[in-house]
Protein backbone atom coordinates (compact mmCIF):
# COMPACT_ATOMS: atom_id res chain seq x y z
CA UNK A 1 0.00 0.00 0.00
CA UNK A 2 2.94 2.30 0.37
CA UNK A 3 3.21 2.63 -3.43
CA UNK A 4 -0.43 3.62 -3.90
CA UNK A 5 -1.68 7.06 -3.08
CA UNK A 6 -4.39 7.19 -0.49
CA UNK A 7 -7.79 7.81 -2.07
CA UNK A 8 -9.71 10.72 -0.72
CA UNK A 9 -13.37 10.23 -0.15
CA UNK A 10 -15.77 12.30 -2.18
CA UNK A 11 -17.57 14.79 0.02
CA UNK A 12 -21.27 15.16 -0.66
CA UNK A 13 -22.67 18.33 0.83
CA UNK A 14 -26.09 18.30 2.47
CA UNK A 15 -28.59 20.41 0.57
CA UNK A 16 -29.22 23.77 2.14
CA UNK A 17 -32.80 24.94 2.61
CA UNK A 18 -33.91 27.59 0.12
CA UNK A 19 -34.04 31.15 1.29
CA UNK A 20 -37.42 32.11 2.68
CA UNK A 21 -39.60 34.28 0.53
CA UNK A 22 -40.37 37.79 1.73
CA UNK A 23 -43.35 38.07 4.07
CA UNK A 24 -45.88 39.41 1.48
CA UNK A 25 -45.17 36.55 -0.94
CA UNK A 26 -45.51 33.98 1.83
CA UNK A 27 -48.79 35.51 3.02
CA UNK A 28 -50.25 35.35 -0.48
CA UNK A 29 -49.27 31.68 -0.84
CA UNK A 30 -50.57 30.73 2.61
CA UNK A 31 -53.63 28.49 2.58
CA UNK A 32 -56.62 29.47 4.69
CA UNK A 33 -59.96 27.81 5.36
CA UNK A 34 -62.75 28.93 3.04
CA UNK A 35 -65.44 26.43 4.08
CA UNK A 36 -66.07 23.24 6.05
CA UNK A 37 -68.23 20.66 4.31
CA UNK A 38 -70.12 17.81 5.96
CA UNK A 39 -68.96 15.16 3.51
CA UNK A 40 -67.06 14.47 0.31
CA UNK A 41 -70.11 15.03 -1.90
CA UNK A 42 -70.73 18.56 -0.63
CA UNK A 43 -67.01 19.31 -0.84
CA UNK A 44 -66.88 18.27 -4.50
CA UNK A 45 -69.80 20.56 -5.37
CA UNK A 46 -68.35 23.56 -3.52
CA UNK A 47 -64.88 22.88 -4.94
CA UNK A 48 -66.31 22.78 -8.46
CA UNK A 49 -68.11 26.07 -7.87
CA UNK A 50 -64.96 27.82 -6.64
CA UNK A 51 -62.77 26.37 -9.37
CA UNK A 52 -65.29 27.48 -12.03
CA UNK A 53 -64.63 31.02 -10.75
CA UNK A 54 -60.86 30.53 -11.16
CA UNK A 55 -60.10 29.95 -7.47
CA UNK A 56 -57.77 27.03 -6.78
CA UNK A 57 -58.96 24.80 -3.92
CA UNK A 58 -57.10 22.26 -1.80
CA UNK A 59 -59.34 19.81 0.10
CA UNK A 60 -58.19 18.47 3.47
CA UNK A 61 -59.86 15.54 5.20
CA UNK A 62 -59.08 13.04 7.93
CA UNK A 63 -61.01 10.30 6.19
CA UNK A 64 -59.37 7.92 3.75
CA UNK A 65 -62.31 6.87 1.52
CA UNK A 66 -60.62 3.71 0.34
CA UNK A 67 -60.17 2.51 3.93
CA UNK A 68 -63.46 3.62 5.48
CA UNK A 69 -66.50 2.95 3.27
CA UNK A 70 -68.81 4.86 5.65
CA UNK A 71 -68.60 7.86 7.96
CA UNK A 72 -70.16 8.84 11.25
CA UNK A 73 -70.72 12.45 12.30
CA UNK A 74 -67.88 14.83 11.57
CA UNK A 75 -65.52 12.01 10.63
CA UNK A 76 -66.16 12.75 6.94
CA UNK A 77 -65.75 16.52 7.31
CA UNK A 78 -63.73 18.13 4.52
CA UNK A 79 -62.05 21.52 4.89
CA UNK A 80 -61.60 23.48 1.67
CA UNK A 81 -58.48 25.64 1.66
CA UNK A 82 -57.74 28.54 -0.68
CA UNK A 83 -54.85 30.99 -1.00
CA UNK A 84 -55.12 33.86 1.48
CA UNK A 85 -55.24 36.31 -1.43
CA UNK A 86 -58.28 34.50 -2.90
CA UNK A 87 -60.25 34.25 0.36
CA UNK A 88 -62.38 37.43 -0.03
CA UNK A 89 -63.38 36.42 -3.56
CA UNK A 90 -64.13 32.83 -2.46
CA UNK A 91 -66.35 34.04 0.39
CA UNK A 92 -68.17 36.36 -1.99
CA UNK A 93 -68.82 33.49 -4.42
CA UNK A 94 -70.08 31.26 -1.62
CA UNK A 95 -72.32 34.01 -0.20
CA UNK A 96 -73.80 34.61 -3.65
CA UNK A 97 -74.77 30.92 -3.96
CA UNK A 98 -76.04 30.37 -0.41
Amino acid sequence: MSGMAARRAKIIRFPTPPLKAPAPARAAAELVEARRCRDQTEALVVRGLLESEGIQVVPRSRLAPSVYPFSVGLQAEVVLLVAAADLPRALAVLARRA
